[in-house]
């Protein structure tokens, strides 16, 4: 992943606000003009004894950056908002566009980028939270850094239709979880895995997610919420039916896969006897919840 160059204080005012619901932005906006239009309005006294002649000078260039500064900041937030809603209509069109998509081919077919923007919203849909790393350039590094809880897992997306991803790439994301202390990762591609990379996996906490099966977990995660099944709020009795019965309530989705969960007893260990969720998946994927 290609390095970010210094910004600018206006760069950051405007990066804050998209990283933010466009409707916050908004209110920061607001906000922002009222308070700088009450310092570019005040008085600042000219006659004064020389020893508060610094006060003074302080003072007018207060007042004129705040001048500037009650015009050009609510424009930089509102500008940063609309990013912010605009970017949340992209994300959401592209689930759209690839869970209504059975031959799979607009999930194939995603520039890296978007690729990267899919990725993100299907784990925000799984409940996480998603600091989008970005880039200048369609590979290297992490892309994404989740949270749940005081949990960190870090994420490395690859768009690569015509390659399987190597055990080298799980091998770099395996060494950053470790330099970093995350808990888990994931290597999520549109493609295939090598047997190698597939291998390496076994027994370490990190998730490979081949294209049909992010496919599968953004229908699953859809299903569980019917105001993302459909655009403008219309969603058929069939999905809202399938939404209510695919998970019941009192059963918890796996936090790894977006799946269901069943109550399981540990057979051994310290914890032998006792009972938590496990991930109706097993093994292929060991998400696990502890029943409170």
């Amino acid at each position: 992943m290609a390095r970010r160059r210094n910004s600018s204080a206006f760069e950051d005012i405007f990066g804050i606000a998209a990283m933010l619901p466009w409707w916050v932005g908004s209110i920061l906006a607001l906000l922002a003009y009222v308070i700088l239009h009450r310092y570019a309005s005040a008085d600042v006294p000219t006659n004064v004894p020389p020893g508060q002649i610094g006060e003074m000078v302080v003072g007018q260039m207060t007042k004129t950056l705040a001048f500037y500064g009650q015009f050009i900041v609510p424009l930089l937030l509102l500008a940063g908002a609309v990013a912010s809603f605009l970017g949340r209509r992209k994300r959401e069109g592209l689930v759209r566009d690839v869970a209504g998509d059975k031959s799979g081919e607009n999930l194939r077919t995603l520039n890296w980028s978007d690729f990267e923007l899919l990725v993100g919203e299907a784990f925000r849909m799984r409940g996480f939270s998603v600091a989008e790393a970005g880039g200048g350039g369609p590979d290297g590094g992490i892309d994404l850094e989740l949270r749940k809880g005081s949990e960190v897992f870090l994420v490395q997306c690859k768009q690569w239709r015509a390659y399987k991803v190597s055990v080298s790439v799980v091998r770099e994301l395996f060494g950053v979880m470790a330099s970093q202390g995350a808990t888990g990762g994931f290597v999520v591609t549109s493609g295939t895995f090598s047997a190698d990379a597939r291998s390496f996996v076994a027994g370490k906490n990190i998730e490979l997610i081949d294209g049909p099966a992010l496919k599968a977990m953004i229908e699953r995660v859809r299903a569980a919420r019917p105001e993302m099944a459909v655009s403008a709020g219309r969603v058929p009795a069939s999905v809202q039916t399938s939404a209510q019965t695919a998970t019941p309530a009192a059963e918890p989705t796996c936090p790894r896969c977006g799946g269901r969960m069943l109550k399981r007893i540990a057979k051994q260990g310290a914890n032998a006897g006792g009972a938590f969720w496990g991930c109706t998946a097993f093994p292929k994927c060991r998400g696990i919840k502890t029943i409170e």
